[in-house]
């Protein structure tokens, strides 16, 4: 092969899923690949099903061919929608076992397009188990890697470094049928070899099946907006979306590379067959764009359009912008239940910016929605249930309002005072998301806990241990000049920092726990602003946070044990947990995957039964307003104190590492958002809030 010899060494690594909690038996599904391990009587993806709640299957998996016609009238590329990122990697990974089997049969080789990103590790871990557990042989498969960063250093992390350690490493390949853009040749050889390489793709007759995965902006390899339709492989400068993008892979935005080496959308259009696999919230946007929009360069993966023989797949969350599934009443007729109908009119509101009062029959009649005058008579009589629906979100009693009528308010009035946990998955995501509630249910008397799932610890800058311990060395040699133990910490902390420590290093041990104890005093001083006690705090620290990198272990047992144990102890009456999906780094959802879990093996507990539980959001992205259940209404001064309590977490503002790919500072978005929401409720012909926060109750499935 050309570039057999182009394949830098990368060293052994550890095995996937060779550490389990001990005592654990795992239960084989095989609808459920490895990575999200299911334990006995114990689920622990809850979270991938609150989209079910109000999503009625028929309309992202319709009965019969007549009905997929009509519903998907708007889509220009055939689209699967799967309740789940697992239930959809067990799908690809089922086509491509078939394909890579009857090409075995045929003794001809398969040539696969693969990528080392985020997107397509479940489905690697399917492949893993269709090879360690049904017999399934890459032997006949050559792999080619889409794209690679560039320049690398020799030790860097890589795309085929992540492709080799979630897939390559596990199962039965030739090393030389490997073939990956190499991130280490000179500068002056690189267009030259960017032509090699994609001479080799067209001397293996093209590739057979390529899997892309789809950034944030529409792109498709690392094929960025204004790519050419004819490009071929070559070198690519890396936008500002991307580089936020490979943080993931390089951990910190200072050591992405400025470039990359692609295989181009001509390239792409030649494979034979393509799957573009989409999972999570953040992508729905993007698949709009991709599925229904037109086909233009400023969308890459939109040239999937004339494709013969491409299709997208994508989980609930990633196809909810779809219209059949986020306005059904375009395309079908709907199973209409108050939820559906107010998302209805607050889009029709939108669309032709008038409040909901405003709405006449005509309204309705041209914008799809007759359905609604046959079912209730007139639109007068649609616009006042919707009115007082969305009237009887907004509560200034987040707790609940004591000697009350509560028949028409989100929170029941008894009993008084209610013992409510905040779980917040970082150490700010209290006050970012909810600051303005959390401090409405302490001022209301309510016995408020607040419980940290994680130290937080990767997110503090070197810069603030550093200055935390000059000034700790300072005061030991003012107060106790003769202790040479903390004298020698603090000079071998220091001298790690700014002398030994390169950019791949993991944190020391010392210098993990300096940063967890950072944001822990500043939750605290956050904490003490809001008038919560710190014996009301808990850092619960999950295991599955602790790995000193971006990249985290999965989910395990052990940290829905922690959070169960908690709950037990506390027995609250109003739990909240993080609900904002769309957070990067996935920490998020594996919190409110442990919070879930944990809460369905309390369920059938007596003091379960008193107990509800609300999700927030804001740190990411905010709920839709067709959506929300409870609406807590901010002053201009209880939002200034909100700001107050975000400002008090000091290592994350402008130098915090990862603030993605939005240039306001945390404070900022919670405010702006917190506004358009308040602002929204405004338009629709509500009362006008300075600011409102928002939340959705969970139930328990």
């Amino acid at each position: 092969m050309f570039f057999a010899n182009q394949i830098f060494a990368i060293g052994a690594v550890e095995r996937l899923m060779s550490k389990k909690p001990k005592n654990i038996s795992i239960t084989s599904i095989k609808a459920i690949p490895l990575y999200y391990q299911i334990y006995e009587n114990m689920k622990l993806n809850l979270s991938s099903q609150i989209v079910l709640d109000r999503v009625p299957k028929r309309y992202y998996r319709p009965d019969n061919e007549f009905d997929l016609s009509a519903q998907t009238r708007y889509e220009k590329i055939p689209t699967q929608i799967f309740e789940s990122m697992e239930e959809g990697a067990v799908a690809i990974a089922e086509k491509l076992a078939v394909k890579i089997r009857k090409s075995q049969s045929l003794k001809k080789h398969f040539v696969l397009g693969l990528t080392g990103g985020h997107t397509p590790q479940s489905i690697y871990l399917e492949l893993i188990r269709l090879h360690k557990e049904e017999g399934l042989s890459f032997s006949n498969v050559i792999i080619v890697n889409t794209y690679e960063f560039y320049p690398l250093q020799a030790q860097s992390n890589s795309n085929l470094k992540i492709l080799k350690e979630s897939l390559t490493d596990h199962i039965d390949i030739e090393p030389q049928n490997i073939l990956s853009p190499d991130g280490l040749v000179s500068k002056g050889e690189v267009l030259n070899y960017c032509k090699g390489y994609e001479d080799e793709i067209r001397r293996l007759k093209d590739i057979d099946f390529l899997l892309l995965g789809l950034g944030k902006a529409g792109n498709i390899g690392l094929n960025i907006a204004g790519s050419s339709m004819s490009s071929q492989t070559r070198l690519v400068l890396l936008d500002s979306q991307s580089k936020e993008e490979a943080i993931k892979v390089f951990e910190s935005i200072d050591k992405v590379p400025s470039s990359a080496i692609t295989i181009g959308i001509s390239t792409i259009m030649r494979a034979k067959e393509i799957i573009l696999a989409a999972w999570g919230e953040d992508k729905a946007t993007g698949i709009l764009n991709i599925v229904e929009g037109a086909l233009t360069d400023s969308v890459p993966a939109s040239c999937l359009q004339n494709h013969q023989n491409a299709e997208i797949y994508a989980d609930l969350n990633a196809a909810y912008d779809l219209t059949r599934v986020n306005k059904p009443w375009l395309v079908t007729n709907c199973d209409w239940n108050n939820k559906l109908i107010r998302r209805a009119i607050v889009w029709l509101c939108q669309k032709l910016d008038k409040p909901i009062l405003k709405l006449t029959n005509k309204d309705y009649q041209d914008n799809g929605l007759e359905e609604l005058l046959s079912l209730y008579g007139s639109a007068y009589n649609v616009n006042i249930m919707v009115f007082n629906d969305l009237q009887h979100t907004i509560t200034g009693w987040p707790g609940g309002k004591p000697n009350a009528d509560d028949s028409n308010r989100p929170e029941r009035a008894k009993p008084y005072p209610k013992k409510v946990v905040i779980f917040s998955p970082h150490p700010d995501d209290d006050v970012i998301s909810m600051g303005g509630t959390f401090k409405r249910l302490v001022d209301q008397k309510h016995d408020v806990h607040v419980a940290y799932q994680t130290s937080g610890n990767i997110a503090v800058g070197d810069e603030e241990v550093t200055r935390y311990m000059s000034l700790l060395e300072d005061m030991r040699k003012h107060y106790d000049p003769q202790n040479l133990t903390l004298e020698y910490k603090a000079k071998e902390v220091l001298h790690f920092l700014l002398h030994d420590k390169c950019p791949d290093d993991i944190d020391t041990p010392d210098v993990l726990f300096l940063k967890a104890h950072i944001r822990r005093q500043e939750a605290l001083a956050a904490d003490r602003y809001i008038g919560l006690c710190p014996d009301k705090v808990s850092f619960l620290d999950l295991p599955f946070y602790e790995t000193g990198r971006i990249k985290k272990n999965p989910i395990s047992e052990t940290d829905v044990e922690i959070v169960k144990e908690y709950l037990q102890r506390i027995q609250p009456n109003q739990i909240f947990v993080a609900g904002d999906l769309a957070d990067p780094h996935g920490t998020h959802k594996v919190c409110l995957d442990a919070a879930l879990a944990a809460i369905d093996e309390l369920k059938d507990e007596e003091w379960f039964a008193d107990c509800r539980i609300w999700m927030y959001r804001g740190a990411w992205q905010e709920w839709e307003i067709d959506h929300i259940e409870m609406a807590v209404p901010i002053s201009p001064e209880e939002l200034r104190a909100k700001r107050n309590a975000i400002l008090r977490h000091q290592s994350q503002m402008e130098s915090a590492p990862f603030l993605g790919t939005d240039e306001r500072l945390f404070w900022q978005r919670s405010e702006d958002r917190n506004r358009a929401t308040a602002d929204m409720y405004r338009q629709l012909g509500l009362a006008s809030y300075e600011a409102i926060e928002a939340f959705v109750e969970y139930k328990t499935f």
